[in-house]
């Protein structure tokens, strides 16, 4: 049975840090069924929140989310929050 996750992800803000994240949650076999992206006050920063389904441990995408080099901050919402 597919799990749903909500992702909070804190990046630099670059053109291409959505396509880079999108295709992440593509190869790692999630399908998006939400995102929303907010810029920081002095606009050099953003928060997305990226809402997802997969039979997949969530943790593999958190883990690969974290290692782009624009990410400063990939955490898990507790399922209450979602």
């Amino acid at each position: 049975m597919s799990q749903s996750h909500t992702l909070l992800i804190n990046a630099d803000d670059k053109p291409e840090l959505l396509e880079r994240l999108l295709r992440i949650v593509r190869h790692r076999g999630f399908r998006l069924t939400s995102l929303d992206m907010h810029h920081s006050d002095n606009g050099n920063a953003v928060e997305i929140t990226l809402a997802v389904q997969s039979d997949r441990p969530v943790s593999n995408l958190q883990t690969q989310l974290d290692k782009l080099w624009d990410v400063s901050r990939v955490r898990l919402l507790p399922q209450e929050q979602q």
